[in-house]
């Protein structure tokens, strides 16, 4: 797991958001008093990450509104988490490969992208990104954000990254059939780990729940800050499973330090001989996949020069490199196609939400 948390900061629940967007009815009812606090507090975060946004927009963005002369990217999370590192690689490509002239990454971190989401919104700019994906979707339904994405304008998935379910290596489970043998025969025992409450990994447990019909209610989960976290709660023998992204792991399962039981991409990893979650007979297939959103308020013509932007770069040297490097799979998908894709992944994840009870 390495995104940004999920919830707004502790006893504090953000507005209440517009669940018909995302197709699936509101996962939880709240006294009115909660909602009022929660507006209150969304909007003085949200004013402020505003203001700091704005400041480096004006000063950043003064000499002319070309994209390709100016373009700031926002990571919606805090320094050297995943979205971080998916922008700034994002920028050294463009500007190796001179793509765009003078690019700059902002940080707007908070309540798993949302507040990065408001200020991005508000903002309203022809010479700014967002970078989005898996994390944000989760963090919009837990957090009842007033914004989703209907209300940007998606411009490409670029890219995804696939988890896996690790054990130590005297782990009773060899494979993810002997993982849920076990857990469906006592399913509150196996104690599972990883990212924040409603992460990606989260999400994979539940989903994996789901294959093997165990209520989410009985789900045992010790959230955690990222993968390294997690990994060290199952070597001290706190947690069974823990579950994390591939590349966060790959050097400690390649030095046979953990177990890998199954991976959750569409087909095993190049160079691995991990098994799939779907190959095992299970379907867990949610993947961490990141892209970029333009503002709302982006003319057609504007949005093409932005899309053109992510899609060169997204083709670059450099980039693939970074892919390399990250072990991220190039998903590059825009158009209708896009679209589609994010509704039924907005549909999927406030679905597994709701079956969590978040």
């Amino acid at each position: 797991m390495s995104e940004e948390q999920h919830r707004a900061p502790a006893g504090v629940q953000l507005p209440v958001g517009a669940p018909e967007n995302l197709g699936v009815e509101a996962t939880r009812q709240r006294p009115p008093w909660q909602r009022n606090l929660g507006r209150l507090v969304f909007a003085v975060v949200a004013v402020a990450s505003i203001a700091t946004a704005t400041a480096f927009s004006f000063a950043s963005g003064s000499s002319g509104a070309d994209p390709r002369a100016n373009l700031t990217l926002i990571a919606p999370a805090g320094v050297g988490g995943g979205w971080d590192s998916f922008a700034r690689e994002q920028q050294q490509a463009m500007r190796a490969e001179s793509v765009v002239n003078n690019v700059q990454v902002v940080n707007i971190p908070g309540a798993g992208g949302t507040i990065g989401l408001a200020a991005f919104v508000e903002q309203d700019q022809d010479t700014q990104l967002l970078a989005t994906g898996a994390a944000m979707l989760g963090g919009i339904v837990i957090n009842d954000s007033p914004l989703n994405l209907n209300d940007v304008r998606p411009i490409a998935r670029v890219a995804e990254d696939y988890s896996v379910f690790i054990v130590p290596q005297d782990s009773p489970y060899s494979t993810a059939r002997d993982l849920a043998e076990a857990w469906s025969a006592e399913p509150k025992k196996v104690r599972f780990t990883g990212g924040s409450a409603g992460s990606i990994d989260h999400l994979l447990v539940t989903q994996f729940a789901q294959a093997l019909k165990i209520p989410g209610k009985n789900i045992t989960y010790i959230p955690k800050s990222g993968g390294g976290e997690a990994m060290q709660t199952i070597l001290a023998g706190t947690a069974d499973v823990a579950v994390t992204g591939y590349n966060e792991v790959a050097d400690q399962i390649e030095a046979g330090r953990i177990k890998a039981l199954a991976v959750s991409a569409p087909k095993r990893l190049a160079g691995t001989d991990i098994p799939t979650f779907e190959e095992e007979g299970y379907a867990v297939n949610l993947v961490n996949w990141r892209g970029f959103v333009a503002a709302p308020g982006v003319s057609d013509e504007q949005f093409e020069q932005l899309r053109a932007i992510v899609k060169e770069t997204s083709s670059t040297a450099k980039w693939k490199d970074a892919l390399a490097r990250n072990r991220w799979v190039d998903s590059y998908l825009d158009g209708p196609e896009l679209q589609a894709f994010l509704k039924e992944d907005q549909e999927r994840t406030a679905a597994l939400i709701k079956e969590l009870g978040l």
